[in-house]
């Protein structure tokens, strides 16, 4: 698929996990990319990375709990690079454990998804089309999650952005702007890959994780 042309904002991606590595690769297959994180110096080495590669990035920093922030932040991409015709909903929140943390993965993972879909789909209606990709997780699908633990308000939001996925199927149609959302399996950035070194193979089995992490890369399996 030839994507050249393209303008993709993804957010999140300004630390060393999945964001990063989706900007890199949307740049390599020819489209300009806006790198869109509140870590600054991680989103402004992104870009770094792909002008190194010979591709073309810009930063912007925004919170996408922030209504506002995201729509300067689809503004910018339509001021400076002349449109969107990618988002990629990447951004997560630091994920904790008690009822009291929820709403950070919440606010992050699910409203920061729904406020870039609002104003990026006004963008790509004037460009005539464009494409969503809302980043879920298995541990959203039933057969994710078989053991205690976890982080209930990650699998909640990861959830909730496969149905919105499915909401928002009619804009094919409607506005030729398709929808679609990736439910990854363990991705060996640093906090899962820590955890899943620190157990024996009986432990992964009796806990329910994975044998082997996904690679951030190449999408291949390590371990």
């Amino acid at each position: 698929m030839n994507i050249s042309g393209d303008v993709a904002i993804v957010t999140g991606a300004g630390g060393t996990g999945c964001g990063r590595a989706i900007a890199v690769r949307f740049a390599t297959r020819g489209s300009a990319v806006v790198v869109s994180d509140i870590n600054e110096a991680g989103g402004q080495e992104t870009v770094r990375l792909i002008e190194q590669g010979g591709g073309r990035a810009v930063f912007f920093r925004a919170d996408v709990r922030k209504d506002s922030q995201v729509r300067d932040l689809v503004s910018f991409a339509e001021a400076t690079l002349g449109g969107v015709t990618v988002l990629v909903n990447n951004a997560s929140a630091p994920h904790g454990e008690g009822i009291e943390d929820w709403m950070d993965s919440i606010e992050t993972d699910l409203l920061g998804a729904i406020y870039a879909t609002r104003w990026a789909v006004e963008a790509m209606r004037k460009r005539g089309g464009g494409a969503i990709v809302n980043m879920a997780s298995i541990s959203a699908l039933w057969h994710g999650r078989k053991t205690p633990g976890g982080f209930p308000g990650f699998d909640m939001a990861k959830a909730a952005m496969i149905r919105l996925t499915t909401r928002l199927a009619p804009l094919a149609h409607q506005d030729n702007i398709r929808v679609n959302c990736l439910a990854p399996g363990w991705i060996a950035t640093d906090a899962p890959r820590q955890y899943w070194e620190s157990l024996t193979p009986s432990e992964r089995i009796e806990r329910g994780v994975p044998s082997r992490l996904l690679s951030v890369g190449s999408g291949r399996e390590e371990g």
